[in-house]
This record gives C-alpha cells, structure tokens and sequence, in this order.
C-alpha cells in the first residue's frame, strides 16, 4: 500500500479558500449576530454516525485553522482507520466563531473523501492477496480531484495520472484521429520530454499485437472478456516481461478478482469516486 500524500498547502490552502468564500459569501449571518464583542472559546467533537474509513481530518483541521490560526484540532484516529459507528474522531478547541463558520465545508469535505476510501478500501479487499494493484482515474469531481485521488490512497489504492501531462495515454480516439496504433506512437514518441511513458489501449490481440511492435511501455486491456484477457496476458509476458499492463472497463466488486486473476499488474477504475457516497460525520459542540 501506498503512503498518502498532501497536497502543498500552497495548493490545498487555496483550494480551502475559494470553498470557504463560497459558503461564507458576505458574512455568517447567523454567527456574526450570536457574538458582538467578545468571543468565547469552545470545544467540539466529531462522530462518525456509520462505519467506514476516515479520510480528510488534516484537511478539515486546515479548514478551521485558515478561519483561525489559533484552533486546536486533534485527530484521535489515524488517516484510513476503520471506526465503528459512534467513535469519537477529533476534537477540536478555539474561537467559537471559527468553529461554527468553518463545521460545513469542513465536514462536507471530511464525508466526501471518507466515502470515497470506504469504498476504495472495499475494492482493494478483493484483491488484497494478489500483486495486482487498484488505480484511480480522470473521472473525478472538477475542483476536487487532487483531494479525491488523495482519498483513494487513503483506502489503499495507487493514484494514475493526476492529469493529461503526467503521462501519455493514448486512447480509442486519439487512435481515430491519427489513423492507428502505429502512427499515434509514432508521432507522441517524437514530441514528448524524456522520461515520459507511453500507455495505449487496447480493445483486440491485433491491437495488443500492434502496441508490442511499436514498443509502448504499458497496454492497457480495455473492455476485454476474461479469457481473451488472459490470452493478451500471456502474449505481452512472452513479448516482453518488462510491460506494464492494465485492464479496465465496467469493474465492479464482483468482477474486479478475477480480472486480477488474470495476471494484469493493474486494474483502473473510476468507480471508488463516482460510485461512492458519502460517510456520514457530525459535529457536537460541547
């Protein structure tokens, strides 16, 4: 399993930022008219009201600390721990001003990403006893990416490219457009930095065929039946051991081990993110 990894707070503050404006606009009407003058100190909780795994705390923590520097937020369990509903998640101290104005886009925030590793993690059980990886994809909320691909680390799987200059990956209607396999390697492999790889997919051996003779560096298996999957297995393995290959297409719980079984290295799916809900959280001021 993979470390999860923060984003810069140069990029996650502003982010938070932008959330925090949509949401407070002109003012928190209703906070603003509770305190005039002084402002009272106040604890709060966090409880997880269904069983999942928890993602986003750091997040969240900065959320508050953007309102006030001063907030004390403490994370009781780690990043990707299972809880059991009703466990006691954080607690939190400061200005009471910042704790109510920061709860929604905090917790919003918190629930998404902790549905998005509670299913990931499910995905990831499947598969747990064999090398093949689990791999996120492109399809993510706009805005939000870096976070959800964070919090499909957190359940345990591997990030693919976060955007279209990480990697070349040249799909069905990149080959369309430049004629076929052969051109399309051809024309990317002589305009790209070096160490850039080059992904195809695949949807036929006579594809898979092409990819080898024209040398691209992973093979994804779009879409295939298992058994003409583990036929494009065993014919990249024989042609070189060194390519990666990837299978994805309509992956679900149910079909997710064996198409590890087949013997791809991974297996990419954007259903962790676009089929998750989210994890039900709350925030009890004491």
């Amino acid at each position: 399993m993979t470390t999860p990894v923060l984003p810069p707070l140069l990029l996650l503050d502003r982010l938070l930022q932008d959330w925090l404006l949509e949401d407070i606009g002109r003012g928190d009407r209703t906070t603003q008219g509770l305190f005039t003058t002084t402002i009272p100190q106040g604890k709060a909780q966090w409880i997880v009201k269904e069983a999942g795994i928890v993602a986003g705390l750091p997040i969240a923590a900065r959320v508050f600390q953007l309102l006030n520097a001063a907030v004390q937020f403490e994370a009781l369990v780690p990043e990707g721990q299972w809880c059991d509903r009703g466990t006691m998640i954080a607690q939190i101290e400061g200005s009471l001003d910042a704790l109510l104005t920061g709860e929604r886009v905090a917790l919003n925030l918190a629930m998404r990403l902790s549905g998005i590793a509670s299913l990931t993690h499910q995905y990831v059980a499947q598969i747990l006893d064999l090398p093949t990886q689990l791999v996120d994809t492109r399809k993510t909320t706009p805005g939000l990416r870096i976070l959800e691909k964070y919090a499909t680390q957190v359940g345990g799987a591997v990030n693919h490219r976060v955007g279209l200059d990480d990697g070349v990956m040249i799909k069905d209607n990149h080959i369309a457009a430049a004629g076929g396999i052969g051109q399309a390697i051809a024309q990317i492999r002589s305009r790209i930095p070096y160490p850039l790889t080059i992904e195809v997919e695949t949807e036929s051996l006579d594809q898979v065929k092409e990819a080898l003779q024209h040398k691209a560096d992973i093979i994804m298996l779009d879409n295939m039946p298992i058994d003409r999957m583990k036929q494009a297995v065993q014919l990249i393995r024989a042609a070189n051991d060194r390519i990666k290959i990837e299978a994805s297409g309509n992956i679900t719980l149910e079909t997710i081990r064996p198409v590890a079984e087949t013997g791809v290295d991974y297996i990419s799916s954007s259903a962790p993110i676009t089929r998750s809900t989210w994890l039900d959280l709350s925030m009890k001021i004491l």
